[in-house]
């Protein structure tokens, strides 16, 4: 059994994430989403999708991104059109 990194939940599901060099252990995705999804720099939720970078910032969406004065993002709406 392995601890998670994030509760502490000592369990016996735990699962690993390798990213960047750097193994994560983790009972729930839950814990995974709070130790490493970035945070919206307009509305601060956590990034779970793709999001939106701009100049090193990130964003959760387009809306935030141009909220917080990005002018070089582009919504896909009408894209498919």
């Amino acid at each position: 059994m392995a601890a998670c990194e994030v509760c502490g939940n000592d369990y016996d599901m735990t699962f690993e994430i390798h990213a960047q060099g750097v193994v994560h252990t983790f009972d729930s995705f839950e814990c995974a989403i709070t130790k490493m999804a970035p945070i919206c720099e307009h509305c601060s939720c956590r990034i779970v999708g793709h999001g939106v970078e701009d100049e090193g910032r990130w964003f959760c969406c387009a809306h935030c991104a141009r909220k917080a004065g990005a002018t070089a993002i582009v919504d896909r709406v009408g894209a498919h059109t």
